[in-house]
């Protein structure tokens, strides 16, 4: 999962630093990550792992670094049986 994450930070976020060198816990805003960027990034991650970030989880320290978004990921897949996801609001196989 923290692979597919940074390779979506990499695309997303337009950092000014590369994130292959950066750390988990590292924090994203200051390697560049503006408020704008951090829309698209959570667009990208939704679509990724075919969750909705709720209201509660908008906010900076949610994108603040890979490990952060890692633990929202988690979150919200928790509980879902192994080989699914939510896509569109259904429970359904990951493609």
């Amino acid at each position: 999962m923290l692979e597919d994450i940074r390779a979506i930070v990499k695309e997303h976020a337009r950092l000014s630093v590369d994130v292959v060198g950066l750390a988990e816990d590292a924090d994203l805003y200051q390697a560049g990550l503006t408020s704008h960027a951090s829309v698209n990034l959570m667009l990208a991650l939704e679509d990724k792992f075919g969750v909705e970030f709720p209201d509660r989880m908008l906010r900076r320290g949610v994108f603040g670094s890979l490990a952060s978004i890692k633990a929202a990921i988690e979150e919200l897949t928790a509980g879902l049986p192994g080989g699914h996801r939510l896509c569109r609001g259904q429970l359904a196989p990951c493609p």
